[in-house]
């Protein structure tokens, strides 16, 4: 099993569902609550945001390779989607 980091913002509507739907995925399949997801809040840790590269958040990595960036205009279900994407890589 692979760890994921989590970059995100404080107040950040995208982030907020990106939470839920962590949440959400863990109810529906315990096997997610074995991810271990390395949250780092980016105004905070600026030092650990500049080593990756990304623009938006939520954004997700594993080993390295971003796996997803939340996009302007996504809405619960495609970041909940994407989130089991990453999930589910990170099971495998």
């Amino acid at each position: 099993m692979k760890n994921v980091l989590y970059f995100y913002l404080n107040g950040c509507p995208y982030c907020r569902n990106a939470d839920k739907a962590i949440q959400a995925l863990a109810a529906e399949d315990p096997r997610y609550t074995e991810v271990k997801i390395e949250r780092v809040e980016e105004n905070a840790h600026p030092d650990i945001a500049d080593r990756y590269d990304y623009y938006r958040v939520p954004t997700m990595f594993i080993d390295g390779e971003k796996l997803y960036e939340a996009k302007p205009g996504q809405g619960y279900e495609e970041i909940k989607a994407n989130i089991k994407r990453v999930l589910d890589a990170a099971l495998a």
